[in-house]
């Protein structure tokens, strides 16, 4: 069944044309780097202590990682990756790796972890075609019978106020939030959601978790945007927004000349 996920819906509200080159017209379009590659060791890392939490080797498993997901990149990316960077990275890395689990004890206290990498596939009221498709990082469940929906977001000193409250940024969350009530009947009331973000550059509070919250009127925007999404995509209208141009990897190409 065709889905769209937050990611696909991400591109799509940044450029309509860019979202059709890329998942209507199957052209490659940002493929990662080695920011994306330090991301995903991180989030291997943090899946494994959250599914095995006597695990002691998460240096080790961020490095293995961490290197896999390099070399797993295209040589024309490669190549333009600094070595010191990459060097600088592990550590970094390593360090994080330690500190993140440990973190979210300190946050929340006692909890049990409900889910990791969990997916979601679910149907979108209005759109009998499409379901909505999402991989949820972290549910946990704590003694209030509170359900936290949680992302790991690797950034380097972290997040200003702009990106904190940013729509397309938050609506990640607003979208979990609704699919996974809608997946396990659970009460919006009883599910919260929060960034973790793991922090590269910093000095201190190398992780923070903050929460974002949901309401009724945020949720009916986010569902009103993907549903506003969903029927341009149905009905083939693609316009070119030309405010994305100037950052984007089609520019000047013979796919957007």
């Amino acid at each position: 069944m065709p889905h769209i996920s937050f990611s696909a819906l991400k591109n799509w509200n940044q450029c309509p044309y860019y979202y059709k080159l890329t998942y209507v017209d199957k052209i490659k379009g940002f493929v990662g780097n080695h920011y994306t590659a330090f991301g995903t060791a991180l989030h291997e890392v943090c899946e494994k202590k959250a599914e095995e939490p006597d695990f002691s080797d998460e240096e080790n498993l961020f490095e293995q990682a961490f290197l896999r997901e390099i070399k797993s990149l295209p040589e024309d990316v490669r190549k333009d990756i600094k070595l010191k960077d990459v060097e600088q990275m592990r550590v970094q890395g390593k360090r994080l790796s330690l500190v993140a689990m440990p973190a979210l004890k300190s946050h929340f206290g006692e909890f049990e972890v409900v889910s990791t990498e969990e997916d979601l596939y679910e149907s979108i009221e209005n759109f009998e075609d499409y379901n909505f498709k999402g991989f949820i990082d972290l549910v946990i469940k704590t003694p209030d019978n509170k359900y936290h929906v949680i992302d790991w977001k690797t950034c380097s000193w972290g997040w200003d106020m702009k990106r904190r409250s940013d729509p397309m940024t938050t609506y990640q969350l607003t979208y979990y939030k609704h699919f996974y009530n809608q997946k396990h009947n659970i009460p919006l009331e009883d599910i919260e959601t929060h960034f973790a973000l793991l922090k590269r550059t910093a000095k201190k509070d190398l992780v923070e978790v903050f929460r974002v919250t949901s309401g009724k009127r945020k949720m009916s925007n986010a569902l009103e945007l993907l549903g506003k999404a969903l029927y341009n995509i149905q009905s083939g209208k693609y316009i070119k927004n030309k405010l994305s141009c100037s950052k984007c990897e089609f520019k000047n190409t013979e796919h957007c000349p």
